[in-house]
């Protein structure tokens, strides 16, 4: 069994080491892009095993990250020790050490990810004493071109009609077990897995089938460093089978979009304030509630950052148009999930009741996402009586579709960035957000000069292929 290691001191890691007889240390890393990036040490001896974990190494900065200038683009990786785990996929014993980033007087890096997140996580802790706790679902296309004719032939299942399919109609569902029994043994707990509604087949047997995993509640900064190494042990287990996974929040126009949810709930003193005691959700919720409403047009700078995460958000299947929120409406911005009434209080997990953002893609830095939604609810929470009554206005009460009377989401990153302008000073209080960041972001989401790209493609199938296909494996 593997597991997080959660060593406290290095001297454990030393043991492990020798025990295991480990060859390899990777030190490994989340910089702008969210992707998990490696640099790998051959351990000669105990010796070397100690200065990697004592001094970390340089990097090149101004690769990883748009705002450091590679005449001055030296920075640290440092180990974090407890967040040690073996390798599962490489076949020499391998111990991956995730690292912060450092500047170069040895203190937090301030555009890192990490740093960013802290800081958002402390304001809203010292401004309203509370702790967020975050849980990600992680909507993914399962890749093969393996299927024959024969084996199309055999249990077709439905296009579109794929939700919690099961086996032999759902083809990947080992591949999708073992990424659950794979994640648990570095461990990653989750909720649960399962096949998702779309289910599409392409030309030369290719085979593209949606599932989900769900993680379990974790503060902020655990969460967010849990999705890209999730992602990772996701692609590799998929890459075993000769398959690929794409976290693309589009793969085609006429089929269901990746999204990663994010559900939450805040603790006061190990309490769970998004709800009453009778059950029903609480004053202080509807206050973040209307937090997030108000920032919603800019919080999609971070949580869909690319130009097909637009293409799902106007696609009208189970994903959120309109800036709105309702009690189980998965068409609404903000759902309230069911939340086991039924059941005594002393009997639910605290993290039982929460609400769900539901705009997110799986695209977005983690990291500022999480920090972005820790802003606007700081914010809602600031200003109650403005937050109430933002979220009694945009309440969707009993009906089935959100009114036209709500206002739309961006439909471009070209409409984001003019958001993110807006309301950037917000994201930059109190040096939660560094102006340079900000910056990068509204910079690369004026890049893609995608406004009405939708309607400039749509008569254009070859090139709205080769869109998505650009980026099928980004994020």
């Amino acid at each position: 069994m593997l597991g997080r290691l959660n060593f406290v001191e290095k001297r454990d890691v030393l043991k492990l080491v020798s025990e295991k007889r480990v060859k390899i240390i990777n030190l490994c890393h989340v910089p702008e892009d969210s992707h998990l990036k490696t640099l790998s040490f051959a351990v000669a001896n105990e010796e070397r095993v100690a200065q990697i974990l004592e001094f970390g190494e340089r990097v090149d900065g101004s690769s990883l990250f748009s705002s450091i200038n590679p005449y001055e683009s030296d920075v640290y990786i440092m180990p974090k020790i407890d967040s040690a785990f073996l390798n599962p996929f490489n076949p020499i014993p391998t111990l991956n050490i995730m690292c912060k980033y450092l500047n170069k007087n040895g203190n937090p890096l301030d555009i890192a990810p990490e740093t960013i997140l802290a800081k958002a996580e402390e304001k809203l802790h010292t401004s309203a004493g509370l702790t967020l706790k975050a849980l990600a679902e992680l909507e993914f296309y399962i890749i093969s071109k393996q299927e024959s004719a024969a084996e199309a032939s055999l249990f077709p299942s439905g296009s579109e009609a794929h939700y919690q399919e099961s086996s032999p109609f759902s083809k990947f569902e080992g591949i999708r077990n073992e990424i659950l029994v794979t994640l648990d043994m570095i461990g990653i707990a989750t909720k649960y897995g399962h096949a998702e509604v779309g289910r599409i087949r392409g030309k030369n047997g290719t085979v593209m089938e949606q599932h989900e995993i769900e993680l379990t509640p974790q503060n902020l900064t655990d969460m967010a460093e849990t999705v890209p190494v999730s992602k990772w042990v996701i692609r590799n287990v998929c890459a075993k089978y000769c398959a690929s996974a794409s976290f693309s929040p589009k793969i085609a126009l006429s089929h269901a979009g990746n999204g990663m949810h994010i559900h939450l709930c805040a603790l006061r003193n190990n309490e769970n304030v998004i709800a009453k005691p009778d059950g029903s959700l609480s004053q202080e919720a509807k206050e973040m509630i209307g937090g997030l409403l108000k920032f919603a047009p800019s919080l999609t700078a971070f949580g869909n950052p690319t130009p097909v995460s637009y293409l799902r958000l106007s696609s009208q299947k189970e994903t959120p148009m309109h800036i709105c929120w309702g009690a189980r409406n998965r068409q609404a911005l903000i759902r309230v999930p069911l939340w086991w009434n039924f059941k005594a209080k002393k009997d639910i997990d605290v993290c039982k009741r929460t609400f769900e953002f539901r705009c997110p893609d799986p695209t977005a830095n983690a990291h500022y996402l999480l920090a972005a939604i820790a802003v606007a609810i700081e914010q809602g929470l600031r200003n109650p009586k403005e937050s109430l009554e933002t979220a009694e206005k945009l309440h969707t009460g009993n009906m089935d579709k959100p009114s036209k009377r709500f206002k739309l989401l961006p439909e471009s990153c070209s409409q984001s960035a003019v958001n993110l302008k807006k309301d950037r000073e917000y994201y930059e209080t109190a040096g939660v957000f560094p102006k340079a960041t900000i910056d990068s972001v509204i910079k690369r989401l004026e890049s893609y000069n995608d406004e009405a790209l939708l309607g400039k493609l749509k008569h254009e199938p070859k090139k709205l292929d080769e869109l998505m296909q650009k980026y099928l494996h980004f994020g």
